[in-house]
C-alpha cells in the first residue's frame, strides 16, 4: 500500500520554518497552512493512526486567531500559525488526555500543561492529541489500547515509541511539528525509525508541569520535527524555568537556534566527538552499524576530531532502568484509583470501594502497565529496597560519573540511536526483553539526565528503512546538539541530493 511518491507537497511538504518564512511575509495564512494539514491527516490517519483526537475546530480557531494578530502587528513568535501534533500525555482543557489508556478515556483535564501554555502563548496551532504506548510505557505505541500507530516508511513496521503518534505523524506530513516526552528514549528511538529528528533537552530543561508522570526523575518533554533547525524553534518556544516544576531549572534555554544556524554551515573544525565503545558493534544489525559508521566519517570530513570513548558503566544502564522507572511508575499510578477521576468499574453500589479500585485497575490498565507496576512494587518492598532500587540509584551514579569523565575529553559523544530499524508490529510484543532492548543506546542519557538528539543517517542497506544518529551533549548544553546535527544534517543532504525524509515512501493518499 506504499508508492515511492514524495512526501507532502504543497504546504504539507514544507518545514516549520519555510513555514514560518511565508506566514510573516503573507505569501499564506495560518487557516491555509492548518486546513491543508487537516486535509492531509484525513487522508493518511486510516493507514498511519497518529492520532487519538483531531481538534479540527479548535485549531482553526486558532489559526484565524494567529492570522489576526499577525495582521494587527502582534505575531506572538516566529512560529506563530504553525501546526503542531501533540503527545497525548500533555494536560489540555479543550481535548482529552488519555495517556493511551483505558483509564483516562474521555477525561479532559481543567488545566494546561505548561508546554501546552507556552505553544498557545506563542501562537502554535495544536491540530490535536498523538498516539502513545499506555502511560508512555514501550517501545513501539503497540501498547496503547486505542490501537498501533503505523510508520509511514512502510505500514507494518512500529514508529518506535513511545511517542510514535508523534513521528509517524511527521513521517507522514500531517505536521510539521510535534511534542514528545522521553523516560527512556520516547522521542529519540521514534525518531530514529521514522527517518525525523528527535530531542531530549536537559532534564529539567522544559518544564514537566502538566505531563502525566511515567518515571518523574526520567520524564522529559522535548521537540520532534523533520529538521534540526525546526526542532530548535520548537526548543525555544517550550524550555525555560518553571516555578510549578520544582525540578525545572532556573537558567535560560541555551542558544539552539542560533547553534542550529551556525551548523548549517558545515564547518566542526575545533569539535570534539567521542564514540561510545559500548554502543556499537556485536549485536547491532549490520546496516545500523554501516550508517553509523557513515556519519562519522562524514563528520570527520566537516573538520570533527573523532575520537573512542569508554563508558564502561553504560553496560548495566538497561538493567537500572527498569528497576528505577518501574519503581517510579509504581508509585505514580497509584493515583488512578477509580475514585477521584478516570475509569470506574463496578460502581454497582454493592461492592466497597476496595472492589471497585481492584477491577477497575485490572479493567483499565494493559498488560505492560500492569508488568512495569508489578516489577516496581516487587522492587520497592520490604526486605528488596536496598537490593534493588538502592542499587540501581547507585549504577545511575556511576552511568552519570562516565558522562562526566567522556565530556572532559570531548564536547558531544555519538552512537546509533537504536540497534536496529522500525521491526515488524507483533513481532516482539510476546518477549517483553527483546523490545527494551530497543531503547539499549538512549537509556544512559535519562539516567543521567544529560541532553541527546536523534538526527536521521540515511537508509540501512538491510530493509532501506530509516537509521538514527545520537548525538549526547553535557546538561545545559543543548546547543551543542544543534550545532552538530544541523553541519551533519547538511553535509549528508548534500551527499544524498535531498532530505532523507523527501524518501519516505508515502502512502497512497490524496494529497
Amino acid at each position: 500500500m506504499t508508492t515511492t511518491a514524495s512526501g507532502g507537497s504543497g504546504l504539507t511538504g514544507l518545514t516549520a520554518a519555510e513555514l514560518a518564512e511565508k506566514l510573516q511575509s503573507g505569501a499564506t495564512s495560518a487557516v491555509e497552512v492548518t486546513q491543508a494539514h487537516l486535509d492531509r491527516i484525513s487522508a493518511a490517519e486510516p493507514a498511519v493512526h497518529a492520532f487519538l483526537h483531531v481538534a479540527a475546530d479548535e485549531a482553526l480557531a486558532a489559526a484565524r486567531a494567529a492570522d489576526e494578530d499577525r495582521a494587527a502587528g502582534r505575531a506572538a513568535s516566529p512560529l506563530a500559525g504553525v501546526p503542531l501534533a501533540l503527545k497525548d500525555v500533555l494536560t489540555t482543557t479543550d481535548m482529552p488526555t488519555t495517556c493511551g489508556s483505558r483509564m483516562l478515556q474521555d477525561w479532559v483535564a481543567p488545566y494546561d500543561s505548561t508546554v501546552v501554555r507556552k505553544l498557545r502563548d506563542a501562537g502554535v496551532v495544536v491540530l490535536g492529541k498523538t498516539n502513545m504506548d499506555e502511560f508512555a510505557m514501550g517501545s513501539s505505541t503497540e501498547n496503547s489500547a486505542y490501537g498501533p500507530t503505523h510508520n509511514p516508511w512502510s505500514t507494518d513496521r512500529i514508529p518506535g515509541g513511545s511517542g510514535g503518534g508523534s513521528a509517524a505523524a511527521l513521517a507522514a506530513f500531517e505536521a510539521p511539528l510535534a511534542i514528545g516526552t522521553d523516560t527512556g528514549g520516547s522521542i529519540r528511538q521514534p525518531g530514529a525509525v521514522t527517518g525525523t529528528v528527535g530531542v531530549k533537552p536537559t532534564y529539567g530543561g522544559v518544564s514537566r508541569y502538566g505531563l502525566v508522570a511515567f518515571s518523574s526523575s526520567l520524564d522529559q518533554p522535548g521537540p520532534c520535527a523533520r529538521t534540526v533547525l525546526d526542532a530548535a524553534l520548537l526548543h525555544e518556544v517550550i524550555g525555560g524555568h518553571d516555578e510549578r516544576d520544582s525540578t525545572s531549572i532556573a537558567q535560560p534555554v541555551p542558544p539552539v537556534v542560533a547553534a542550529a544556524r551556525e551548523g548549517a554551515s558545515g564547518d566542526l573544525r575545533g569539535v570534539r566527538v567521542g564514540v561510545v565503545r559500548e554502543l556499537a558493534g556485536e549485536g547491532y544489525q549490520p546496516g545500523v552499524q554501516a550508517s553509523f559508521d557513515a556519519a562519522v566519517a562524514q563528520l570527520t570530513g566537516l573538520g570533527a576530531e573523532v575520537v573512542e570513548v569508554s563508558c564502561p558503566n553504560f553496560d548495566y544502564a538497561l538493567g537500572a532502568y527498569y528497576l528505577i522507572a518501574p519503581s517510579e511508575c509504581s508509585s505514580n499510578l497509584a493515583r488512578f484509583d477509580a475514585m477521584r477521576y478516570g475509569l470506574r468499574e463496578g460502581d454497582d453500589g454493592a461492592r466497597s470501594a476496595e472492589e471497585v479500585m481492584s477491577l477497575t485497575r485490572e479493567s483499565g490498565f494493559g498488560p505492560e502497565v500492569k508488568r512495569r507496576i508489578m516489577l516496581g512494587t516487587y522492587a520497592l518492598s520490604s526486605g528488596y529496597y536496598d537490593a534493588y532500587y538502592g542499587q540501581a540509584q547507585k549504577v545511575r551514579t556511576l552511568i552519570s560519573r562516565d558522562f562526566s569523565a567522556a565530556f572532559q575529553q570531548v564536547d558531544v559523544l555519538v552512537s546509533p540511536t537504536t540497534p536496529t530499524t522500525a521491526f515488524r508490529i507483533g513481532e516482539r510484543v510476546d518477549d517483553p526483553m527483546s523490545m527494551y532492548l530497543a531503547d539499549l543506546c538512549t537509556i544512559p542519557s535519562n539516567l543521567a539526565g544529560n541532553a541527546a538528539m536523534s538526527v536521521p543517517c540515511g537508509l540501512s542497506a538491510d530493509d532501506g528503512l530509516p537509521v538514527g544518529l545520537q548525538i549526547m551533549a553535557p546538561a545545559m548544553a543543548d546547543d551543542r546538539l544543534y550545532r552538530v546535527g544541523a553541519a551533519y544534517e547538511a553535509a549528508r543532504d548534500a551527499a544524498d541530493g535531498g532530505a532523507l525524509i523527501n524518501r519516505v515512501p508515502q502512502l497512497e493518499v490524496a494529497q
